[in-house]
């Protein structure tokens, strides 16, 4: 991976089902919330990850135990602006609306600045 300076937007597919897997039904979304932030952590880097709240309402769509098996996220590490920030980068997670997420590879997005 190139170095963490630069800030980079890509679309990444999520296997929530097994993520999900034995988890108790009332469980299952809350813990989606947690994989996701985890998964944005590891594949970028940063310590400060942040939802969308349409990344919620997705998640939560179906209630606490119909979490989707698959779901087409776009993960943006961005600049921190705010003042005696911790953290340099942070990164941002936004559902991709797509009809199938079967067939779709990781894809860098290009930001439109």
């Amino acid at each position: 991976m190139a170095g963490l300076k630069d800030v980079v937007t890509r679309e990444y597919n999520i296997n929530m089902h097994k993520r999900l897997h034995g988890i108790t039904q009332k469980k299952r979304a809350p813990r989606a919330v947690k994989e996701v932030k985890k998964f944005a952590k590891l594949h970028m880097g940063t310590d400060d990850v942040r939802l969308a709240p349409e990344l919620n309402q997705e998640i939560w769509k179906r209630g606490a135990k119909g979490v989707a098996f698959r779901l087409r996220l776009r993960i943006s590490r961005k600049r921190n602006e705010e003042e005696n920030a911790k953290n340099p980068l942070f990164s941002y997670v936004e559902p991709v609306f797509v009809s199938s997420v079967k067939g779709l590879q990781t894809v860098v997005v290009e930001e439109e600045n």
